[in-house]
């Protein structure tokens, strides 16, 4: 059986509509030009054999071939944008953690070691040094004298802010000294 005839002797399926020089040529026009599409391709096919082909053909063709649908690359001006944002705000990082045991297990500390991650020292068994838990933990204690407790989260923020102002001034000056 000769190519590109349309003889189906011997055959299980029907005959190709393009011969293996066509299908080159599909694949060479998909692979220097990202852009091109198929129905582009297939008018050319066209233009060049004068018989026509499909679009599925041509994505059949490239499929077989093992060239997937591919778009133009656009993104180099956010990558940039990105890689300035990770330099300048996600790697300049100080870890902080308390010495709970969790933190502190040995393959905790290995993985800190191999990712080169720098940890804040903290002294063992302290009490909490960040100075806006204490003022977190007055508040607490003043929503929990409410009577009636807020039955709505809008109530319960109101709550809050109401707690919140209720703290001594001087008590701020004196957690953050």
């Amino acid at each position: 059986m000769q190519e590109g005839t349309m003889d189906q002797r011997g055959r299980s399926h029907p005959p190709q509509c393009t011969t293996s020089r066509e299908d080159r040529q599909i694949v060479r026009m998909a692979v220097t030009d990202r852009s091109v599409t198929s129905r582009t391709i297939a008018q050319h096919i066209e233009s060049v054999t004068h018989h026509s082909v499909f679009a599925r053909t041509i994505r059949r063709r490239l499929q077989q071939s093992g060239v997937s649908a591919r778009r133009p690359l656009m993104r180099y001006a956010t990558l940039v944008l990105h890689r300035r944002y990770i330099s300048e705000v996600l790697e300049p990082v100080v870890l902080q953690q308390d010495n709970a045991r969790p933190h502190v297990a040995r393959i905790v500390q290995w993985f800190f070691v191999n990712h080169q991650i720098e940890l804040l020292p903290w002294p063992s068994r302290s009490p909490d040094l960040s100075p806006i838990e204490n003022m977190w933990s007055m508040v607490a204690q003043r929503l929990t004298q409410i009577t009636p407790p807020a039955a709505t989260p809008n109530k319960l923020w109101k709550c809050v802010e109401v707690a919140w102002s209720a703290v001594p001034k001087d008590t701020f000056k004196v957690s953050l000294n």
